[in-house]
Protein backbone atom coordinates (compact mmCIF):
# COMPACT_ATOMS: atom_id res chain seq x y z
CA UNK A 1 0.00 0.00 0.00
CA UNK A 2 1.72 3.60 -1.29
CA UNK A 3 2.17 5.79 1.51
CA UNK A 4 -0.12 8.80 1.86
CA UNK A 5 0.61 12.22 2.86
CA UNK A 6 -1.46 15.00 4.77
CA UNK A 7 -0.51 18.62 5.13
CA UNK A 8 -1.62 20.94 7.73
CA UNK A 9 -1.01 24.57 7.12
CA UNK A 10 0.23 27.28 9.88
CA UNK A 11 -1.93 30.02 11.83
CA UNK A 12 -3.11 32.85 8.96
CA UNK A 13 -2.76 30.86 5.95
CA UNK A 14 -4.12 27.96 4.51
CA UNK A 15 -3.55 24.53 2.33
CA UNK A 16 -2.08 26.57 -0.45
CA UNK A 17 0.83 26.98 1.26
CA UNK A 18 1.85 23.25 0.47
CA UNK A 19 1.46 23.65 -3.25
CA UNK A 20 5.38 23.06 -3.91
CA UNK A 21 5.26 20.30 -1.45
CA UNK A 22 2.25 18.63 -3.39
CA UNK A 23 3.33 19.27 -6.98
CA UNK A 24 6.55 17.70 -5.95
CA UNK A 25 5.09 14.65 -4.29
CA UNK A 26 2.68 13.74 -7.04
CA UNK A 27 5.51 13.52 -9.17
CA UNK A 28 6.81 11.12 -7.44
CA UNK A 29 3.70 8.95 -7.54
CA UNK A 30 2.97 9.89 -4.17
CA UNK A 31 -0.53 11.01 -2.73
CA UNK A 32 -0.72 14.00 -1.30
CA UNK A 33 -3.55 16.25 0.31
CA UNK A 34 -3.28 19.11 2.18
CA UNK A 35 -6.42 20.73 4.07
CA UNK A 36 -8.04 23.85 5.06
CA UNK A 37 -8.48 24.03 9.07
CA UNK A 38 -11.94 25.92 9.88
CA UNK A 39 -11.12 29.35 9.45
CA UNK A 40 -9.13 29.73 6.83
CA UNK A 41 -8.50 29.38 3.29
CA UNK A 42 -11.78 28.49 1.76
CA UNK A 43 -13.35 27.50 5.53
CA UNK A 44 -12.75 31.41 6.19
CA UNK A 45 -16.32 32.21 7.18
CA UNK A 46 -16.34 29.02 10.05
CA UNK A 47 -15.16 29.93 13.54
CA UNK A 48 -11.88 28.23 14.62
CA UNK A 49 -12.66 25.56 17.41
CA UNK A 50 -9.91 22.76 18.29
CA UNK A 51 -12.46 20.28 18.10
CA UNK A 52 -13.28 21.38 14.60
CA UNK A 53 -9.73 21.13 13.66
CA UNK A 54 -8.98 18.20 14.93
CA UNK A 55 -11.80 16.90 13.23
CA UNK A 56 -10.54 17.93 9.93
CA UNK A 57 -7.52 16.05 10.63
CA UNK A 58 -8.87 13.49 11.59
CA UNK A 59 -11.03 12.90 8.59
CA UNK A 60 -8.14 13.45 6.23
CA UNK A 61 -5.85 11.06 8.01
CA UNK A 62 -8.68 8.30 8.14
CA UNK A 63 -9.60 8.35 4.59
CA UNK A 64 -5.80 8.84 3.70
CA UNK A 65 -5.58 5.54 5.99
CA UNK A 66 -7.82 3.59 3.84
CA UNK A 67 -5.12 3.68 1.05
CA UNK A 68 -2.40 3.23 2.87
CA UNK A 69 -0.07 4.45 5.74
CA UNK A 70 -0.05 8.40 6.29
CA UNK A 71 2.81 10.34 6.95
CA UNK A 72 1.05 13.67 8.46
CA UNK A 73 3.06 17.06 8.20
CA UNK A 74 2.17 19.86 10.11
CA UNK A 75 3.35 23.46 10.18
CA UNK A 76 3.08 26.31 13.15
CA UNK A 77 0.08 26.14 14.64
CA UNK A 78 -1.09 23.06 12.29
CA UNK A 79 2.26 21.30 13.63
CA UNK A 80 0.92 21.93 17.52
CA UNK A 81 -2.06 20.95 16.83
CA UNK A 82 -0.90 17.64 14.96
CA UNK A 83 1.50 17.04 17.80
CA UNK A 84 -1.18 16.66 19.85
CA UNK A 85 -3.18 14.43 17.44
CA UNK A 86 -0.49 11.76 16.68
CA UNK A 87 0.47 11.89 20.57
CA UNK A 88 -3.20 11.19 21.61
CA UNK A 89 -4.04 8.04 24.67
CA UNK A 90 -5.46 6.30 21.50
CA UNK A 91 -2.81 6.85 18.71
CA UNK A 92 -4.28 7.64 15.40
CA UNK A 93 -3.63 5.92 12.31
CA UNK A 94 -0.46 7.80 11.25
CA UNK A 95 2.89 5.95 10.53
CA UNK A 96 5.00 8.82 10.32
CA UNK A 97 4.99 12.25 11.54
CA UNK A 98 6.81 15.34 10.40
CA UNK A 99 6.50 18.55 12.69
CA UNK A 100 7.95 21.95 11.20
CA UNK A 101 8.41 24.84 13.17
CA UNK A 102 6.47 23.79 16.64
CA UNK A 103 9.08 22.81 19.41
CA UNK A 104 7.62 25.10 21.15
CA UNK A 105 5.09 25.57 24.00
CA UNK A 106 2.21 27.90 23.27
CA UNK A 107 1.44 29.30 27.12
CA UNK A 108 2.19 31.89 29.04
CA UNK A 109 4.53 35.25 28.25
CA UNK A 110 5.57 33.99 24.99
CA UNK A 111 1.93 33.19 23.72
CA UNK A 112 0.66 36.47 25.15
CA UNK A 113 3.23 38.84 24.09
CA UNK A 114 2.55 36.75 20.08
CA UNK A 115 -0.88 37.38 20.70
CA UNK A 116 -0.43 40.96 21.74
CA UNK A 117 1.95 41.85 18.58
CA UNK A 118 -1.09 40.25 16.28
CA UNK A 119 -3.38 42.86 17.56
CA UNK A 120 -0.62 45.43 16.82
CA UNK A 121 -0.85 44.78 13.42
CA UNK A 122 -4.08 44.24 13.05
CA UNK A 123 -4.74 47.62 14.44
CA UNK A 124 -2.69 48.75 11.51
CA UNK A 125 -4.87 51.11 8.98
CA UNK A 126 -4.75 48.02 6.81
CA UNK A 127 -4.27 45.17 9.46
CA UNK A 128 -0.48 45.14 8.96
CA UNK A 129 -0.45 43.47 5.07
CA UNK A 130 1.65 46.07 3.79
CA UNK A 131 4.69 45.04 6.31
CA UNK A 132 3.64 41.83 6.21
CA UNK A 133 3.87 41.38 2.24
CA UNK A 134 6.83 43.39 2.41
CA UNK A 135 8.46 41.04 4.28
CA UNK A 136 7.28 37.64 2.76
CA UNK A 137 8.72 39.45 -0.24
CA UNK A 138 11.87 40.07 0.86
CA UNK A 139 12.49 36.34 2.48
CA UNK A 140 10.55 33.85 0.31
CA UNK A 141 11.43 32.64 -3.46
CA UNK A 142 9.47 33.73 -6.15
CA UNK A 143 7.64 30.57 -7.05
CA UNK A 144 6.08 29.79 -3.48
CA UNK A 145 5.31 33.70 -2.62
CA UNK A 146 2.20 33.68 -4.30
CA UNK A 147 1.20 29.75 -2.92
CA UNK A 148 1.76 31.40 0.86
CA UNK A 149 -1.18 33.99 0.63
CA UNK A 150 -2.71 32.40 -2.10
CA UNK A 151 -5.93 31.17 -0.18
CA UNK A 152 -6.06 34.29 1.72
CA UNK A 153 -5.20 35.55 5.50
CA UNK A 154 -7.45 34.16 8.05
CA UNK A 155 -6.61 37.42 10.16
CA UNK A 156 -10.54 37.53 12.14
CA UNK A 157 -9.67 33.82 13.27
CA UNK A 158 -5.75 34.50 14.34
CA UNK A 159 -6.38 35.25 17.99
CA UNK A 160 -9.17 32.84 18.32
CA UNK A 161 -7.08 30.13 17.42
CA UNK A 162 -3.94 31.46 19.24
CA UNK A 163 -5.95 31.43 22.41
CA UNK A 164 -7.10 28.16 22.26
CA UNK A 165 -3.90 26.48 21.89
CA UNK A 166 -3.37 26.99 25.43
CA UNK A 167 -5.58 24.23 25.73
CA UNK A 168 -2.83 21.73 24.35
CA UNK A 169 -1.15 19.66 26.54
CA UNK A 170 2.38 18.90 24.48
CA UNK A 171 4.69 17.38 27.27
CA UNK A 172 2.08 14.41 27.67
CA UNK A 173 1.46 14.14 23.83
CA UNK A 174 5.24 13.97 22.43
CA UNK A 175 6.04 11.55 25.42
CA UNK A 176 3.32 9.49 23.58
CA UNK A 177 4.36 9.53 19.98
CA UNK A 178 6.27 6.02 19.41
CA UNK A 179 6.11 6.53 15.44
CA UNK A 180 8.79 8.11 12.95
CA UNK A 181 9.47 11.62 13.93
CA UNK A 182 11.01 14.11 12.21
CA UNK A 183 11.37 18.00 13.75
CA UNK A 184 12.19 20.55 11.26
CA UNK A 185 13.19 24.00 12.08
CA UNK A 186 14.44 27.09 10.52
CA UNK A 187 17.98 28.19 11.79
CA UNK A 188 16.62 31.84 12.83
CA UNK A 189 13.02 30.43 14.10
CA UNK A 190 11.57 31.41 17.02
CA UNK A 191 9.81 29.16 17.77
CA UNK A 192 12.74 26.55 18.07
CA UNK A 193 12.32 27.61 22.36
CA UNK A 194 11.86 24.32 23.92
CA UNK A 195 13.63 22.32 20.93
CA UNK A 196 15.93 20.50 22.89
CA UNK A 197 12.69 19.93 25.71
CA UNK A 198 10.96 17.98 22.67
CA UNK A 199 14.14 16.22 21.89
CA UNK A 200 14.18 14.79 25.62
CA UNK A 201 10.77 13.67 25.77
CA UNK A 202 10.78 11.96 22.60
CA UNK A 203 14.97 10.29 22.11
CA UNK A 204 13.83 8.87 18.68
CA UNK A 205 12.84 11.63 16.96
CA UNK A 206 14.57 13.07 14.28
CA UNK A 207 15.85 17.23 14.30
CA UNK A 208 16.92 18.75 10.89
CA UNK A 209 17.72 22.49 11.31
CA UNK A 210 17.59 24.48 7.62
CA UNK A 211 19.87 26.85 7.67
CA UNK A 212 19.77 30.76 6.75
CA UNK A 213 15.95 29.91 6.95
CA UNK A 214 13.10 32.09 9.31
CA UNK A 215 9.96 30.48 10.63
CA UNK A 216 8.81 29.59 6.83
CA UNK A 217 11.03 26.93 6.53
CA UNK A 218 7.93 25.22 3.73
CA UNK A 219 8.05 28.00 1.61
CA UNK A 220 11.35 29.54 2.06
CA UNK A 221 13.19 26.45 1.00
CA UNK A 222 10.70 24.85 -0.35
CA UNK A 223 13.38 22.11 -2.18
CA UNK A 224 14.86 21.34 1.22
CA UNK A 225 11.57 21.06 3.08
CA UNK A 226 10.42 18.45 0.16
CA UNK A 227 13.44 16.55 0.54
CA UNK A 228 12.65 15.59 4.01
CA UNK A 229 9.40 14.75 3.00
CA UNK A 230 10.79 12.26 0.67
CA UNK A 231 13.31 11.17 3.48
CA UNK A 232 10.14 10.62 5.49
CA UNK A 233 8.17 8.70 2.87
CA UNK A 234 11.08 6.47 1.95
CA UNK A 235 11.35 5.65 5.51
CA UNK A 236 7.80 4.21 5.84
CA UNK A 237 8.25 2.78 2.39
CA UNK A 238 10.80 0.80 3.69
CA UNK A 239 9.13 0.20 6.98
CA UNK A 240 6.12 -0.96 4.96
CA UNK A 241 7.82 -3.37 3.13
CA UNK A 242 9.39 -5.09 6.08
CA UNK A 243 6.44 -5.89 7.20
CA UNK A 244 4.72 -7.61 4.61
CA UNK A 245 8.18 -9.30 3.82
CA UNK A 246 9.75 -10.27 6.88
CA UNK A 247 12.90 -12.19 6.76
Amino acid sequence: MAVQVVLVHGIRTSATMWRSQVVSLQERGVCAVAVDLPGHGARMAERFTLAGAFATIDDAVRDAASRGPVLLVGHSMGGLLCTEYVGAEEPPPVAGFVAASCTSLPRGVALSAYRALARGFDALPDRGMWLTNRMLDRILPAHTRDDFGAGGYALDTQDVALSSLSALDLLAAVQRIRVPLWFVNGQYDQLRVHERLFLRLAPHAELVVVPRTTHHVTVMRPEVFTAVLNLAVRTLERRESEVASPT
